[in-house]
């Protein structure tokens, strides 16, 4: 698709940039693009010629896609010198928009055609998300409590990245769309690690990880503006031969939104979501819009457990939050599995596969509850005496009024 036939425009682009740039770089936006996109051939030149063999890690958003396209298109063309192997591995959470999905699975089957080997890294069956909440009644997570991230991507893409390590039996460059600009709290990272530990920040972030690691790691886009991913998705097409990733605009639009996953319960508002919905063509998704509300619900005390009183730890210690709330009761799992599939009817959108419901009614079955809690802990939402620990002693606080 030509940049002249797709609905992103060039008047939309000039609208995002002026949006989500600030003034003071647009310059640098406009007059650079050449340079940035030298920067980073430099990068993959340099330290990808110590590995036989890279590894692209692939998210399916923007930054990861103009980094998997970039990398495919500089070994196409001879601007950097083919490795003896390029392996993408495709992140797959379940959890995805659907027109992200669906360009990653385009762009890997593209890259496929090229030549490229690609792998799809799925969670194992009980760490899925619904799976993990509904069959084994993990709370939906929390900023205080983010088992997703571990679960969904880092667990998967490091046991993948392992494998890959045995296959080649030697260090491999792992190479991922980590920019400046981002975040605050991430550019200080990056800033700290490029001082120490073999970290290097010229034309890219290079960072030596220990002897047995899987491999290294390279982010030769490190100093590509939102500016330039935009550009190279939309409208170098003709460069570097991948139109597929045009479908990411149906959720980026024209604002800066980060994207998570469906219904994301850390995010206090899910606007790419609100905004795929809005497009004519995906308002058939907008039952997904109601699954924020649903996981903010599963936290509520009458659908979850608790401790009646403080656990005594291994070094003799009273635990402090003796009382804590804990997983979903038996009859909230059932009740909200049956919520989520008839959003998911109503949608069209795969949340819960066939084999992914009948583990967790299987887990039902089998009674399994996570560590340290059983169906003999009580209600969450019964009315009890409040029982705190003070120094080594513990400090029953009656409750005033009892039904």
């Amino acid at each position: 698709m030509s940049p002249a036939s797709h609905p992103f425009t060039e008047q939309t682009r000039w609208r995002i940039v002026l949006r989500v740039v600030p003034a003071a770089l647009l310059a640098v936006c406009v007059l650079a693009t050449a340079a940035w996109l030298l920067f980073a051939d430099q990068s993959l030149r340099e330290y990808g010629a110590r590995y036989r063999h890279w590894a692209v890690a692939y998210s399916g958003g923007k930054d990861s896609s103009a980094t998997v396209t970039f990398v495919a298109w500089a070994i196409k063309t001879g601007q950097v010198e083919r490795p003896a192997s390029l392996t993408v591995l495709y992140a797959d959470t379940r959890q995805e928009y659907p027109p992200l999905h669906a360009t990653a699975m385009r762009l890997l089957d593209a890259l496929r055609r090229d030549g490229f080997e690609t792998r799809v890294v799925l969670p194992e069956l009980d760490g899925r998300f619904y799976v993990y909440m509904l069959g084994y009644g993990v709370p939906p997570p929390s900023n205080r409590f983010r088992w997703c991230t571990p679960k969904l991507k880092i667990e998967p893409m490091e046991a993948a990245l392992d494998e890959r390590r045995r296959e080649t039996d030697e260090k491999f460059l792992m190479i991922n769309g980590v920019r400046l600009g981002e975040s605050a709290a991430r550019d200080q990272r990056i800033a700290l690690s490029c001082s120490k530990d073999s970290g290097e920040c010229g034309q890219g972030w290079f960072q030596v990880r220990p002897p047995d690691a899987a491999g290294d790691s390279l982010a030769p886009l490190l100093h590509w503006r939102l500016c330039h991913i935009y550009d190279w998705l939309y409208f170098e097409n003709g460069r570097h031969g991948y139109p597929e990733v045009a479908g990411i605009a149906d959720v980026y639009g024209d604002d800066e939104v980060r994207t998570g996953c469906i219904g994301c319960p850390l995010a206090s508002r899910d606007a790419a979501l609100e905004n795929l919905a809005a497009r004519p063509e995906w308002e058939h998704i907008r039952p997904l819009l109601e699954l924020k509300g649903m996981f903010r619900a599963m936290k509520r005390a009458e659908w979850r457990k608790r401790k009646a009183e403080p656990e005594l730890r291994q070094d003799g210690q009273w635990s402090k939050n003796g009382q804590r709330k804990g997983p979903l009761t038996m009859e909230a799992r059932a009740y909200w599995l049956e919520r989520v599939l008839d959003v998911q009817r109503r949608s069209g959108i795969d949340l819960i596969n066939t084999e992914e419901e009948a583990r967790i009614r299987e887990m039902w079955a089998l009674d399994m509850w996570p560590r340290k809690w059983s169906a003999d802990d009580i209600d969450a939402d019964m009315l009890i005496d409040r029982i705190m620990s003070d120094g080594g002693d513990l400090v029953v606080q009656p409750v005033l009024v009892k039904p």
